[in-house]
């Protein structure tokens, strides 16, 4: 079920309704709301219900037996069955084709034959995002972070729809304590999740519909019938597509999510404002960038050790970060990209931070240049991100400086929109507050009429139908 649709909108009046009512009763309520959000899951293949409730049990069972050892080396050890088992469901509908296909092709090489069963596994929606939500718990309860929940708390946790399919990943420690309490509807704000939705209606259905329809999808498709120009647009478009999209989601989910009574924390902070890339992944679905840091980085031993270590942690935490985006070379490739830059500028900080310089250096104009620069570091690894394959990266790359020509598709209401679209990540947050805290101090009715002026604008200015978020792959 989309967000931007009119079943999503009959599905949200309903379990709005629903929720509040039962909203003094937290039996019934936990109920409600995981039957409503098995509904929502269903509504692309019923059969895939059976897969959350899976990883529901997994992560509620091995939880509890690991909080019942006492000894250091069993938590240990159930600890690790947990995560192999939760892993093992990922890596079979995530990974499977991909690893089969490669070591068949390996084996094929050497003369041994092609031995490999080569199934068809079917990627189920959002399995990334509520499987780190899993593994996140587990962990979490084997560090005595927090104790473990009941069975109906941990599946409203990890199926509670608007983080579903697309994130953010929301660890226990934020959402369940929320599950838990009654929530207030007098605190609930509803200007400003009203706010959120219209915000994230508008940069999902026109911003990132038009520019993936305008140069992007063109572009990717058949990258030798366009020119350098329109392939460095296309790169730039889908820079802002992705944003556009997965921001745009991110804005509904936290709306949705404030309507029903409970808060998600912020995804993302103006991401092409980054000065490296160590600051870019600060502001870049900052939930999976502290989930990585967390549950990874760190247990590898992080920023300690020699330089040689720590460059080891980046590189694995970054490829494995691009791993978990999709089965394929091209997102081990914007992994390895992101993990170099970030290395590359860990080395340097750490040399000017020796020399008893601060570690990033100021001016407007070296400001500049370091936005600039990560910025199309940054693009690079889109390149590869969106690339059909390989292959089809490098003929891009070649192209960029080869095939210069006439730019048909570069249109100046494509630069406009860009241009846009990348400044108003330069307003101060302070600005757009105000703008924000203004509206809702309007009456219903000026905000009834604002929202229903919005809403009109983006049905005329979107497409017929909506995609799905792109972020729905992962």
């Amino acid at each position: 079920m989309l967000f931007p649709t009119i079943d999503f909108a009959i599905f949200f009046a309903v379990t709005f309704t629903v929720g509040w009512l039962l909203n003094p009763y937290p039996v019934p309520w936990k109920l409600a709301m995981t039957a409503a959000s098995y509904v929502f899951y269903s509504w692309w293949d019923w059969r895939f219900v059976f897969l959350l409730g899976a990883v529901t049990a997994v992560a509620h069972v091995g939880a509890t037996v690991i909080d019942r050892m006492e000894q250091e080396r069993r938590r240990r050890i159930a600890l690790g069955v947990t995560v192999a088992v939760l892993l093992g469901i990922l890596g079979w509908f995530k990974y499977y084709g991909f690893l089969a296909l490669n070591v068949d092709n390996l084996l094929h090489l050497t003369g041994a034959g092609r031995p490999m069963p080569l199934l068809a596994v079917t990627l189920p929606v959002g399995v990334s995002f509520f499987t780190f939500m899993a593994l996140s718990y587990v962990v979490d309860v084997e560090r005595r972070a927090q104790a473990p929940a009941r069975l109906i708390d941990v599946a409203v946790y990890l199926s509670f729809f608007p983080h579903l399919v697309a994130g953010p990943i929301v660890r226990g420690g934020e959402l369940l304590p929320q599950i838990r309490r009654r929530r207030d509807p007098a605190a609930v704000d509803f200007s400003r999740a009203a706010w959120l939705i219209m915000a994230g209606l508008f940069k999902k259905v026109v911003v990132s519909s038009y520019l993936d329809s305008a140069i992007v999808t063109p572009v990717f498709s058949a990258p030798n019938q366009h020119s350098a120009l329109e392939i460095l647009f296309a790169v730039y478009g889908f820079a802002v597509e992705i944003y556009a999209d997965f921001s745009g989601y991110t804005d509904i989910a936290i709306g949705v999510a404030l309507l029903l009574g409970f808060r998600f924390p912020d995804n993302f902070d103006a991401p092409y404002t980054a000065r490296n890339l160590q600051d870019f992944w600060r502001r870049w679905h900052m939930t999976l960038s502290r989930w990585l840091r967390d549950y990874l980085y760190i247990p590898l031993g992080g920023g300690r050790g020699s330089r040689r270590v720590v460059a080891r942690n980046i590189m694995i935490t970054m490829i494995l970060g691009g791993l978990w985006h999709g089965a394929a070379w091209t997102f081990v490739a914007w992994g390895t990209i992101h993990g170099v830059g970030q290395v590359t500028g860990h080395l340097r900080r750490g040399r000017r931070v020796a020399a008893g310089l601060e570690p990033v250096p100021g001016g407007r104009r070296r400001v500049l240049l370091q936005r600039v620069v990560t910025f199309h570091v940054v693009c690079l690894g889109w390149l590869f991100f969106r690339a059909d394959s390989f292959s089809s990266a490098l003929t891009m790359l070649g192209r960029l400086v080869t095939a210069w020509g006439a730019a048909p598709l570069v249109t100046p209401l494509l630069v406009l929109t860009l241009a846009a679209a990348i400044a108003s990540q330069y307003v101060p947050r302070d600005a757009a507050e105000r703008v924000q805290v203004a509206f809702g101090r309007t009456s219903l009715a000026a905000q009834g009429a604002i929202l229903g002026l919005v809403l009109l604008g983006i049905t005329t200015l979107g497409p017929t139908g909506v995609a799905p978020f792109i972020y729905y792959r992962f």
